[in-house]
């Protein structure tokens, strides 16, 4: 497989390549920090990308998605206070 370049944006933002989407398989992505490198990874399922923000005890899933939008609204704010 060959090398490509792609520009980093003054945001930080790159844009996959076409070819790069369709493998993932996938809108949403994680990333992996290994050895100096990203690994990116497909995030199949959306809730499954909430569960960090949701906590690990079992809980109704109407309360973990309201938690989870909380815990991103209080982060993206800049506010780790719960």
């Amino acid at each position: 497989m060959a090398v490509k370049v792609m520009k980093v944006s003054s945001k930080g933002q790159v844009t996959l390549p076409r070819e790069v989407r369709k493998i993932l398989g996938s809108d949403v992505v994680t990333y992996d920090l290994r050895d100096g490198r990203v690994l990116l990874l497909p995030v199949k399922d959306v809730g499954g990308s909430l569960k960090e923000y949701a906590g690990r005890l079992p809980m109704p899933f109407k309360r973990a998605r309201e938690k989870a939008w909380e815990d991103v609204v209080r982060e993206k704010a800049g506010r780790a206070d719960t």
